[in-house]
Formats: C-alpha cells, sequence, structure tokens
C-alpha cells in the first residue's frame, strides 16, 4: 500500500521577510557556489512574494523574469542584481575568515 504524499512547495512556507531571508541565506550557505541553486531560491522566493509586481520592481515583464528564473533560464548577472534588488536585497562581498 503507497503512503500518501502531497508536494512540498517552499514558496508556502515563506510568510514573513525574516522567513525569506533565512530561506536565501540557507540556500547561499548550501549552494557550494552552484548558481543553479541560488536561482532556485530566487525563483521559490518570487512565487511567495508575487511574481508580478517583482518583475516591475526589477524592470522586466512577468514572463521575462520566469524565464530568467525558469530551469532553463541563463540570466545575466545585471539580471539577477536587478532581481535581488527588487526583492530588496543588496549584494556585498566579504572575505572569508
Amino acid at each position: 500500500m503507497a503512503i500518501p504524499t502531497t508536494p512540498w512547495d517552499s514558496a508556502e512556507h515563506l510568510k514573513t521577510e525574516e522567513d525569506i531571508q533565512l530561506y536565501l541565506e540557507a540556500c547561499l550557505e548550501e549552494s557550494d557556489d552552484d548558481p543553479n541553486l541560488i536561482l532556485h531560491a530566487f525563483r521559490v522566493i518570487a512565487r511567495a512574494k508575487n511574481m508580478t509586481p517583482l518583475a516591475k520592481d526589477a524592470g522586466l515583464t512577468r514572463e521575462g523574469l520566469d524565464q530568467a528564473l525558469s530551469p532553463d533560464g541563463n540570466p545575466s548577472f545585471a539580471t539577477v542584481a536587478r532581481i535581488a534588488r527588487a526583492l530588496g536585497y543588496k549584494l556585498t562581498v566579504q572575505l572569508e575568515s
């Protein structure tokens, strides 16, 4: 007999800005410099926050944002930076200790 399951959707559990920040930080820490995991995190956050206004804030169309963050997307660094800024984040660099 099969065990009934339901699909997990991380976006459904990102209710607050703190939830979103902690999720993004965890993805960045676990990414091992894999840009696909970081783009996946942005995609999940975009769905949690509503993609249409986020696209507008990033200067993209809804379809453009969806394509940039799709598994087959290959957004430029400028697009990723605009999406991060639209989410309220500033990209920074720091030395590892």
